[in-house]
């Protein structure tokens, strides 16, 4: 059954993003008033909410306070306008400043959703199988370990692009949706995680290899066995 997703947006008429989401399979509810929200909330059950306040009068804060008080654990996404200043103590999950992307939104809402168990996507390369639904990785077919969704999202970036040097700056706008590299030092420790994962000495690694001031290059098993390295 498709995640039931309630959007909380002023008349946004084509700069809604309900379309996008129906599109990638998911029950879009619409509503225009904070009261609206309230209503659906208590009348059916919802996954995730997305407060798009870039066409409101009011930037959203008191009213995703409410939201909060009324569905506890139910992921909130907090979207503002380009000249709409940000309220960090909205209470909800994840901050969103447009202009941005459908994707970019789509890709925060696939992470703060539980992962559907019943349609597995797999992604694989040589000996290593992600399993993005349920946020796993397997290598060489010794059994499953948990991921994060960033862990997910940075290995799927690596499986994709084999063999090729990937930028850190490439990381930081796919993984974590920002062009800031100031402060890499997240990144570094998903590095680290990963590695943990997916290498047999992670101190001296030869799947996820770091090019000096260029990036990372991932090159699997497989690859690495068939060249003879």
């Amino acid at each position: 059954m498709a995640a039931s997703i309630l959007i909380v947006e002023g008349k946004a008429g084509e700069h809604s993003f309900a379309p996008a989401l129906e599109k990638a399979g998911y029950q879009a509810q619409v509503v225009h008033t904070g009261a609206s929200a309230l209503s659906t909330i208590a009348q059916s059950p919802i996954h995730l909410i997305v407060f798009d306040a870039t066409y409101m009068r009011t930037n959203g804060a008191r009213t995703c306070h409410r939201l909060r008080r009324a569905a506890e654990t139910t992921p909130i996404i907090h979207i503002r306008g380009e000249q709409q200043s940000m309220d960090n103590v909205a209470e909800v999950d994840v901050f969103m400043q447009r202009p941005f992307t459908p994707r970019k939104l789509l890709n925060r809402i696939r992470a703060l959703l539980p992962a559907d168990e019943v349609k597995e996507e797999v992604v694989r390369y040589g000996s290593i199988c992600l399993y993005r639904t349920k946020r796993s990785v397997e290598v060489n077919g010794q059994g499953e370990n948990q991921l994060t969704p960033k862990l997910t999202l940075l290995l799927e970036e690596f499986i994709r692009h084999p063999n090729e040097v990937i930028s850190r700056r490439q990381l930081m706008q796919n993984v974590w949706d920002t062009d800031y590299i100031g402060d890499t030092r997240t990144l570094d420790v998903h590095i680290r995680w990963m590695r943990e994962l997916i290498e047999d000495d992670p101190a001296h690694p030869v799947i996820l290899r770091t090019i000096r001031n260029k990036g990372y290059i991932f090159c699997p098993p497989s690859f690495i066995a068939h060249n003879g390295k």
